[in-house]
């Protein structure tokens, strides 16, 4: 800028000027990328597809979290009642277990059992008979109406 423009006299320094210039092309070159990147919808659909495809990942990861969470509550919540309805179970047959073994019950009918595995005739025997009572007893029956 010399006199003849209306200057003030004192001329720029050239090292200034070509800073100035060196900065000024790299705010351009970053306007320009920056306005790529907006004009690419291709890329920026690509970028929106990956960030939602993340989201849904994190979304999976803590809905499964909750899911087996829950899921080991319940699991020890139904094996603990399943140890108390035992307990108590064991705690009624007991008792009952004991008033068999008291009584000969079960003598009895292990006997019966080894008797009939000795010799299933008469035990077939007696079924047949009381198959044939029960017909008897419903043809009687059918008569009377």
């Amino acid at each position: 800028m010399s006199d003849k423009n209306g200057g003030s006299g004192t001329k720029p320094d050239v090292d200034a000027i070509r800073a100035d210039i060196k900065q000024t092309r790299a705010e351009l070159g970053e306007t320009v990328q920056a306005l790529a990147a907006k004009a690419d919808v291709k890329a920026r659909a690509k970028e929106q597809v990956e960030i939602t495809k993340a989201k849904a990942k994190a979304q999976v990861h803590d809905a499964t979290e909750k899911v087996r969470g829950a899921a080991a509550t319940a699991a020890a919540a139904a094996s603990g009642r399943v140890r108390a309805a035992t307990s108590q179970a064991e705690d009624k047959i007991a008792p009952a277990l004991d008033k068999v073994r008291e009584s000969g019950a079960l003598d009895k009918a292990q006997d019966a059992r080894e008797q009939v595995k000795r010799n299933p005739v008469p035990f077939a025997a007696v079924l047949a008979a009381g198959v044939a009572l029960v017909g008897i007893i419903l043809i009687v029956r059918g008569r009377r109406r």
